[in-house]
């Protein structure tokens, strides 16, 4: 019995050692309500480490198989702690040409890691806001997509640059 609760901490540790990312400096998810309103607004508040080094930014989705689409449009905005603000548009490509979606996962549930900005210095001191919001369209049509289907979660990533 004792040899038994070993073996499960040590296999615990083991995996928890190889689940650690050295890269990752801010990492969070919110959940989208069973649809994604066209008005709805998915913000992340966050205090950079520093102000000199150069980070990568990402938007991570994770999507189900009611995601229809063969790509996804993103309005990512990001605030900084002086007022100034950037507005991005966005398109990333979602599913292969036969329909299979693309991102990593073994069930119907797919994270994809998409890349916002590479190398950015947050040169202000302070809270950053990032607000991120679909703007899918149907092919042929005016008006956006109200309520997107199969967006489970939208989150935000900063990480260091990889050492080469």
């Amino acid at each position: 019995m004792l040899q038994n609760r070993v073996l499960l901490f040590f296999l615990i540790g083991c995996f928890m050692l190889v689940g650690c990312d050295s890269n990752q400096v801010f990492d969070k998810y919110k959940s989208v309500p069973e649809k994604w309103h066209k008005d709805s607004i998915i913000s992340f508040n966050l205090t950079p480490p520093d102000s000199i080094n150069p980070y990568n930014l990402f938007v991570n989705l994770r999507n189900t198989n009611a995601y229809k689409y063969n790509n996804l449009f993103l309005i990512v905005e990001m605030v900084f702690p002086h007022g100034k603000t950037v507005k991005d548009t966005l398109e990333y490509k979602m599913a292969e040409p036969s329909g299979k979606l693309l991102g990593t996962g073994y069930t119907d549930i797919k994270e994809n890691k998409l890349w916002y900005k590479e190398q950015v210095v947050f040169n202000e001191l302070g809270e950053y806001t990032v607000n991120i919001q679909h703007a899918m369209r149907e092919q042929g049509k005016v008006n956006g997509v109200i309520e997107l289907e199969g967006i489970t979660d939208v989150g935000f990533r900063i990480e260091t640059l990889t050492q080469k």
